[in-house]
């Protein structure tokens, strides 16, 4: 399953916060997530069977955006996944719901659609839902932010004829290239307001930029970013 993961948004216990008013601000708790993780998964089981079962994989994130639809998501591109080669999460400002489209190794595409909380620890948990008609349950993704360098997710069933939820695999991904206990610092992107890696030029002036989504939706549209970026500064 993919992945996806980081911290910042609302308890359950808390009162109900404002609704995103937008597709992109509705995913701006996992902008942590743009950049390249190694994912190391195991099936649930006895140890042996973990050990056995266990594989690698690698989750590439990124910004894409539609600017005719008004439209962002965030893309994952999944190498050597064993269940998974990429997905697309969207935020649905109208319903205030999550959805998470994932393209399966047959290339068959499925739907989770789910909400985000906070844990006791103040993680960013996404949990997301799909029914399966065929297999006669209900599918659970889990995704767990835990900081900006790790996450998990986890794959869970229970049978429509009803019980709990059963934990069939679990996930941890690590970014590349940054220690674990690192904080991810750096100058915040001009379209998104993440952290940046890289950065475009416009009319001989650099601007941070977080990912090859957030450089061709500048492009697109540079005077736009450029005006929102200095009133943000100021």
């Amino acid at each position: 399953m993919v992945p996806l993961a980081l911290a910042l948004f609302f308890a359950a216990a808390d009162p109900a916060p404002e609704k995103p008013a937008t597709a992109k601000d509705g995913l701006k708790p996992f902008q942590g997530l743009v950049g390249t993780w190694k994912g190391t998964g195991y099936p649930d089981g006895t140890r042996e069977e973990r050990e056995k079962g266990h594989w690698t994989e690698s989750i590439t994130w990124a910004w894409q955006f539609d600017k005719d639809k008004g439209d962002a998501l965030l893309s994952a591109k999944i190498e050597k996944g064993k269940y998974f080669d990429r997905g697309d999460l969207r935020y649905d400002p109208a319903a205030g719901e999550y959805r998470f489209t994932l393209v399966g190794k047959d290339q068959t595409a499925v739907a989770f659609v789910g909400a985000v909380a906070l844990g006791k620890q103040k993680e960013v948990i996404l949990t997301l839902d799909r029914t399966d008609k065929a297999a006669k349950e209900t599918q659970r993704l889990v995704v767990t932010l835990l900081h900006s360098n790790r996450y998990l997710y986890r794959f869970e069933t229970k049978p429509e004829d009803g019980g709990s939820f059963t934990r069939k695999y679990l996930v941890g991904a690590t970014k590349e290239g940054e220690p674990f206990a690192t904080v991810a610092k750096g100058p915040e992107c001009v379209v998104t307001g993440g952290t940046a890696n890289g950065s475009v030029t416009y009319k001989g002036k650099a601007y941070p930029i977080c990912c090859s989504g957030c450089r061709d939706a500048f492009l697109d549209d540079p005077e736009k970013y450029v005006k929102e970026f200095e009133k943000a500064k100021k």
